[in-house]
């Protein structure tokens, strides 16, 4: 597979901070990573119905403010905030649990846009074990399908699947792992318990049980 680990880990800015969400603890975090596009370019590929499976994940509903929407096979929710081109804000409800996720766009020079996600979820023995890995790793995973989208936007979508199970995908999950367990640090989480959680998600999403032994 021809994937440059250290071009995607160095892309991508990770940090957590601690906030309030309806009065509870919570953790917030993000993501920030510039593409190769004009804004309202990267707003289409992260709205347009036709272009988000080429990317993600085949998503149904009325994407418009105030509707639901539902990714196959994974979360949905309600579109809160929609602020063309530069601003979303959407519920992200999986199962009983519900988490909050914002992207904001902002031009960053010349054909160069920056995205800025934050997943903000509240403080939960989920939370306490697998840290902000559990949500950064994975949206690392679809931003870099992003931009192999925005890159190749006629080339199907990555096989992430394959991507995961290759060397390359394993050592860059590693990799972000334990940049999240740093970031978990620098936020004030215990040394111990931050990369703890870091080694249980890489075994999550390589599915090497090892890595928690």
């Amino acid at each position: 597979m021809n994937f440059d680990i250290e071009h995607h880990f160095r892309a991508v800015q990770r940090s957590v901070s601690s906030v309030a969400r309806d009065g509870k603890a919570a953790k917030a975090v993000t993501l920030v990573r510039s593409y190769p596009t004009v804004i309202a370019g990267l707003w289409s590929a992260l709205t347009n119905s036709e272009r988000i499976p080429r990317w993600f994940l085949p998503v149904s509903g009325d994407l418009n403010l105030g509707g639901r929407y539902q990714f196959e096979g994974n979360a949905g929710g309600e579109i809160k905030e929609c602020k063309p081109p530069t601003y979303l804000s959407v519920t992200w409800e999986w199962q009983d649990d519900i988490s909050w996720l914002e992207v904001r766009l902002s031009e960053a020079g010349e054909n160069n846009t920056q995205l800025t996600l934050i997943h903000t979820a509240l403080v939960s023995e989920f939370w306490t074990q697998f840290g902000p890995g559990a949500t950064g790793v994975g949206w690392e995973t679809g931003l870099i399908g992003l931009d192999h989208h925005l890159i190749n936007p006629n080339v199907p979508m990555m096989d992430k699947g394959q991507f995961s199970s290759s060397p390359e995908g394993r050592a860059f999950v590693a990799q972000s792992s334990e940049d999240w367990g740093r970031a978990s640090i620098a936020s004030g989480t215990e040394a111990k318990e931050a990369l703890e959680a870091a080694k249980k998600i890489t075994a999550f999403f390589t599915g090497d049980n090892s890595e928690t032994s």
